[in-house]
């Protein structure tokens, strides 16, 4: 499974994005020094087919985190959380038959979302139910949920991401709340860093959208969101 991540990844970064240079990954398999201290989470379908991934960066004391490296310009009298504490969400993608329309992402957050069209209250619905087409990022929230539950029992609290402002907003209407703590940079593509305090983000939710907390925590609903099939870890 982990090939088939890897490829997915191969397809999405240097053939699809043409972010990573094809002719260094012969094999079809995209991977960095990185994955060997990650922990990886796929969506797949009823036939093993990998169609979303996302991984989890716990890097080891003595070494810096990817945003860390790419995204050095932090904004002034910001503090980082014990690195322990830490991880970084990186390689979020979802496969380009899983995404609704051109134009979606490659997190496979529609295109309207992106514009900031739809109505805020699509925010609050409930969560998306098994075979419901409706047009929100599904795939994108389970993985976040996987990794949300994998965190927990990690003793992880804290999440770093480096990702375009739109995608933070989206989140944002979810009231997923990344913060950011750096300047812009250029990270395969224009990228800012922010950080997740995942107490805060149970507390937005529970004020905010209590359905979709229910959803999203590990005593919640277990029934997997729209096309994806499962949700697994690696």
């Amino acid at each position: 499974m982990r090939q088939k991540i890897y490829a997915l990844r191969y397809e999405v970064y240097c053939l699809e994005r043409n972010f990573l240079p094809a002719e260094n990954y012969p094999d079809g398999l995209e991977f960095d020094e990185y994955d060997s201290y990650s922990t990886l989470f796929a969506a797949s379908t009823h036939a093993d087919e990998v169609i979303g991934t996302a991984r989890l960066i716990l890097c080891p004391e003595n070494l810096p985190f990817p945003f860390e490296t790419h995204c050095n310009v932090l904004h002034e009298r910001i503090a980082l959380p014990p690195k322990h504490e830490c991880g970084e969400v990186s390689r979020l993608i979802v496969h380009k038959n899983y995404r609704r329309r051109s134009g979606d992402s490659m997190e496979g957050v529609p295109r309207e979302f992106i514009l900031n069209t739809l109505p805020a209250a699509r925010a609050n619905e409930s969560p998306p139910q098994p075979e419901r087409r409706i047009n929100s990022p599904e795939i994108m929230l389970g993985l976040y949920r996987q990794m949300y539950h994998y965190s927990l029992k990690a003793g992880v609290r804290y999440w770093y991401a480096a990702m375009e402002r739109s995608l933070a907003r989206v989140l944002r209407g979810f009231n997923f709340t990344f913060k950011p703590i750096g300047s812009e940079s250029n990270y395969y593509g224009p990228v800012t860093p922010y950080i997740a305090d995942l107490r805060e983000l149970e507390d937005n939710l529970r004020a905010r959208n209590p359905a979709l907390l229910a959803w999203f925590t590990p005593n919640g609903n277990h029934r997997e969101a729209g096309r994806q099939g499962e949700q697994r870890v690696y």
